[in-house]
């Protein structure tokens, strides 16, 4: 629970407030957030979008995206992201797609996540990807993401602050 309320309290004191689009997580990160009293003023959506049609809808996420690079992509997770973060009130957005298993998919490995976090800052929208294997059955790989994408947000809100974090229009 303390990295929990560690992240609540960071994003209170840099009045940020968040938005999510998660696939294989399925509202984990922000329920798990949700969990922290108090958290709720930094709190805007949280999405649970899984299927292509879901993530084109809803995030604008380009079909030829997901047939170019696949679901599990960080072009996916990136386009999520900026979907999130521009079709709400929130200036950082999380988004991720995996595979949290029982099984492998198009060749990816079970526990492989893709995440991207975007920011708007300064009337500037920057945003980072990355993607992580984590290891455990389907709902520790959840967890461990969840998780995952929490503590990264002072890090690369730290990074965007600092002036070392891409903007979308240099990525």
């Amino acid at each position: 629970m303390e990295l929990l309320e560690k992240i609540s309290e960071y994003l209170k004191k840099h009045e940020l407030k968040m938005a999510t689009a998660e696939s294989c997580t399925a509202g984990l990160i922000v329920s798990e957030l949700a969990g922290i009293p108090g958290s709720g003023q930094s709190i805007d959506c949280g999405l649970a979008v899984y299927s292509p049609k879901a993530k084109n809808r809803y995030l604008a996420v380009s079909f030829d995206t997901i047939d170019t690079y696949g679901l599990t992509s960080e072009a996916t997770s990136r386009e999520m992201a900026l979907g999130v973060l521009n079709n709400n009130d929130a200036n950082v957005a999380i988004a991720n797609t995996g595979i949290a298993g029982p099984k492998p998919h198009d060749d990816i490995p079970v526990g492989t996540v893709c995440f991207a976090w975007a920011f708007r800052h300064a009337q500037e929208v920057y945003i980072i990807v990355e993607t992580k294997r984590f290891s455990g059955d389907r709902n520790e790989v959840r967890l461990a993401a969840a998780h995952y994408a929490l503590e990264r947000v002072p890090k690369h809100h730290g990074d965007v602050l600092a002036g070392k974090a891409p903007r979308v229009d240099e990525s």
